[in-house]
């Protein structure tokens, strides 16, 4: 690949994803009311994502819609609600009524037939016909029941928002069924969601390339920000990322989620630095999610390049293993384990690295956990089942998921080594941990910053496959920056 251009062309989405996603819904739906002995009848029922202006101004911010709703029925628009009777799998799309000035300033006012043929649905109707539409539809005995998403994001600690309209006091509401069944049908993604996910880890892995390429000593941080939307949008069709743009470099760098309104990415790059840019580009609301670490000179230090092969052989190390079955809490520590062995071979550390491990020394230079579901949300949820609950220690109550892994889960791995002070500091004064630093050896780290090393992976029947095509080992990484091509055999 060039500079400044793209092998890649922005795939044409099938709405035949999100008609395989209801069926996948429905089917787990039926057979959970099946088990308990209940009715096969009543509305899944969804209210799509609202508009939101900024504070108590008049500008919209750019809308994306919520993710279940996008998952079900691929709707890109704000204001919607949708409809799945359970007896058949008819599903009905609601459609917000819109003034007639609408035309005027936003453009051409669809009608419902328009929606019911782009979102291939059975039946398009106005929102403000939803309690009228359901009952006429509703084929079962009794009071209609609807089925409403109600449940918890383990890694946000929201709770999902169950729909609202006028006339639902007509209807039966159960609001702890349909969340884990949905939630859980994310979890295992469909060959059409991972060609979704593998474009957007495409158009991003080349975007991270062009950053490396164009990157120097001088630049600032928000820069290589802007290189990486520039090229995720013009060549990729990106519009969204699924993420802030995390762009640290040197000492900034072992801030795990810098990049944010009071770490806006604006540090003047340094030669001698190292910078960590997790940077993704979402395409129809599928994500991305890549880290690359690199000197911003091109060249790696002997300190830079012991702790990035640390991380890379921690990275590769847990690839190396993972398939259907393997535990995910275990993974994390065989990260841990590589980065401290690697650690107490660069005599930064000294000691037994299985007392290290108990003395929960990983979580000081890993402070968050190896990784995440990956999909429409950036961390996707299911991470935690019912009776799974979150470890309590430094490092592991970050995991995202301790779960088994399975065939089509889509996981990121991004082990990481970081020097922050506000870790470090505490342990070296810490009569049980401060035995394993040779503190002479690790203050040579001051102001280093970290390096984390993330890519996307689908498991397979067999094992697992990297989504990401991003150069990983020191002598690609150099030679990309030096304007060799990437992938090299092109």
């Amino acid at each position: 690949m060039a500079s400044g251009s793209s092998l890649l062309l922005p795939p044409q989405v099938p709405m035949e994803l999100h008609i395989k996603n209801r069926e996948k819904l429905l089917e787990s739906l039926h057979q959970h009311l099946s088990h308990s002995s209940r009715p096969l009848h009543g509305f899944v029922l969804l209210q799509g994502g609202e508009e939101h202006m900024r504070h108590d101004t008049d500008h919209v911010d750019l809308f994306r819609q919520e993710s279940y709703f996008a998952y079900l029925f691929g709707v890109k628009e704000p204001g919607f609600y949708a409809a799945i009777d359970v007896a058949n799998g008819e599903t009905i799309l609601f459609a917000p009524r819109l003034p007639d000035d609408y035309a005027v300033w936003l453009g051409k006012i669809k009608q419902p037939s328009y929606f019911k043929e782009h979102y291939k649905v059975d039946k398009a109707c106005f929102t403000n016909e939803i309690a009228s539409v359901l009952e006429q539809h509703y084929q079962g005995s009794g009071t209609p029941l609807l089925f409403l998403l109600y449940g918890l994001n383990t890694d946000s600690n929201n709770f999902a928002k169950p729909a609202e309209f006028e006339g639902i006091d007509k209807f039966d509401k159960d609001l702890t069924t349909l969340h884990p069944i949905l939630t859980e049908c994310r979890v295992i993604k469909t060959d059409m969601e991972i060609a979704l996910i593998q474009y957007a880890n495409d158009i991003s892995s080349e975007a991270h390339i062009e950053v490396m390429r164009k990157v120097k000593v001088g630049m600032k941080e928000y820069q290589l920000e802007s290189m990486f939307l520039h090229h995720a949008y013009m060549y990729g069709g990106c519009r969204h990322c699924s993420y802030t743009c995390i762009c640290p470099t040197g000492e900034n760098s072992a801030i795990l989620h810098y990049g944010n309104a009071a770490t806006p990415n604006d540090k003047t790059l340094e030669d001698g630095d190292i910078a960590l840019l997790d940077m993704g580009a979402e395409y129809h609301f599928y994500g991305s999610d890549i880290t690359c670490s690199f000197p911003v000179n091109g060249k790696f230090t002997s300190d830079q390049s012991l702790i990035y092969n640390a991380v890379l052989d921690a990275h590769n190390a847990v690839i190396s293993v993972m398939k259907p079955g393997i535990c995910w809490l275990d993974m994390h520590i065989l990260a841990e384990k590589v980065i401290l062995e690697s650690l107490k071979k660069g005599q930064i550390l000294v000691g037994d690295v299985n007392e290290m491990l108990s003395a929960r020394l990983g979580g000081i230079f890993m402070p968050h956990g190896l990784g995440h579901f990956l999909g429409i949300d950036t961390h996707d949820p299911g991470g935690y089942l019912k009776d799974l609950k979150r470890i309590n220690e430094a490092g592991l109550k970050y995991l995202r998921t301790i779960r088994e892994l399975q065939e089509g889960m889509v996981m990121t791995v991004e082990p990481g080594c970081y020097f922050n002070d506000s870790l470090l500091l505490p342990a070296m004064n810490n009569p049980k941990t401060s035995k394993f630093f040779n503190q002479k050896v690790i203050n040579r780290f001051n102001g280093f910053g970290g390096v984390r090393i993330e890519s996307a992976m689908v498991i397979t029947a067999s094992g697992c496959y990297n989504m990401t095509k991003c150069p990983r080992e020191i002598h690609e990484v150099e030679a990309v920056m030096a304007g060799a091509p990437w992938p090299p055999n092109i």
